[in-house]
């Protein structure tokens, strides 16, 4: 088993996984429009969780230079929702595509 602290994205991804597997047979295969839309999603999504993971640095380094205790919580607990927020959406987005609907 894996002893590593998982964040909440990794727990979500992780749980829409397994879902996945386990409406595989009942999926129908994606189309090359669908299957391009999901990569730009993910492309998208993957690049604004890599700005915000700078802006988080960033506000860590500024809290740890002041020694501002409070403030390094405030910015963990906002990346983190800013995390779970954006995975959520992503596979909502995702989600729609398979589906074929508009987000």
């Amino acid at each position: 088993m894996n002893d590593e602290l998982k964040s909440a994205y990794d727990l979500a991804m992780e749980r829409l996984r397994r879902k996945d597997a386990e409406q595989g047979e009942n999926q129908t295969p994606l189309g090359e429009k669908q299957k391009k839309e999901i990569t730009e999603v993910r492309r998208y999504y993957h690049a604004k969780l890599a700005e915000r993971e700078i802006l988080y640095q960033s506000d860590r380094r500024k809290a740890l230079a002041s020694s501002d205790l409070e403030e390094l919580q405030k910015a963990e607990q906002q990346y983190q929702r800013d995390r779970s927020w954006m995975g959520r959406e992503e596979e909502t987005k995702v989600e729609a595509i398979r589906k074929n609907k508009k987000p």
